[in-house]
C-alpha cells in the first residue's frame, strides 16, 4: 500500500508542471474591457528641457508596471486611463507612410465586441475572418498572449493613424495592431 501510495504522489508531483502550462496564472483578475479607448494625447505645455539621446547608448526599457501588482506593459487603470499610451502624434514606432492601406476595420469597437483570437501570432493573426499585425515596437508585450483562444477588443486609436489598439481580456494589456484585410 505504501509503495503505490508514493508511486501515486510521485506521478501526481511529475505532472503539476504540465497541469500549470495548460492555464497560466494570470496576475490578478484583470478589469473588465474598457467602456472606450483612450483619448487623444494633449502634451504639458510648458515642457522641461529636452536632452539630446546619445547615439552610443542602448534606448532604455520603459517600465509601465506603474502600481504594485500591475503588469510592466501597456494596460489600462480604472477610471479608464490608458497607461504607456501617452507618447502622442509624433512616435516614429507607429508612424506609417500609408495609414489603413489594407482598409478601416468595420467589425465594431469597443467592450460590446468582443473576439476570440483564432490563430496566427504577432506578425499576423486572425479572428472572424479578419487579419491583424501587431506594432513591432509591441512584440515584447504579447509574449504571454493566446493566440488560439484569448478574447480581445479593439479600439480606434485617436494619435497614430492606422493603428487600433487590441486590448487583451485575460491579461488587461493591450498593444498596437494593425488592421490586413479581410480573409
Amino acid at each position: 500500500m505504501r509503495a503505490t501510495n508514493f508511486i501515486l504522489t510521485a506521478l501526481l508531483a511529475m505532472s503539476l508542471p504540465a497541469i500549470a502550462q495548460q492555464h497560466p496564472q494570470d496576475h490578478g483578475k484583470p478589469m473588465p474591457p474598457p467602456t472606450r479607448g483612450p483619448a487623444p494625447y494633449h502634451a504639458p505645455k510648458a515642457a522641461p528641457a529636452h536632452k539630446v539621446p546619445d547615439v552610443n547608448q542602448p534606448p532604455q526599457q520603459r517600465n509601465y508596471s506603474d502600481k504594485p501588482g500591475h503588469p510592466n506593459a501597456p494596460h489600462v487603470d480604472p477610471g479608464n486611463h490608458w497607461v504607456g499610451h501617452d507618447t502622442g502624434r509624433n512616435d516614429p514606432n507607429y508612424h506609417l507612410d500609408h495609414p489603413w492601406e489594407h482598409g478601416r476595420f468595420t467589425g465594431g469597437f469597443g467592450p460590446s465586441h468582443r473576439w476570440r483570437l483564432a490563430g496566427g501570432g504577432p506578425n499576423r493573426f486572425w479572428f472572424n475572418g479578419w487579419y491583424w499585425g501587431v506594432a513591432p515596437s509591441d512584440f515584447a508585450f504579447v509574449g504571454d498572449w493566446d493566440w488560439a483562444s484569448d478574447d480581445i477588443v479593439i479600439y480606434e486609436d485617436p494619435d497614430h493613424d492606422g493603428w487600433y489598439l487590441a486590448y487583451n481580456v485575460r491579461l488587461g494589456t493591450y498593444v498596437h495592431v494593425m488592421y490586413l484585410g479581410p480573409q
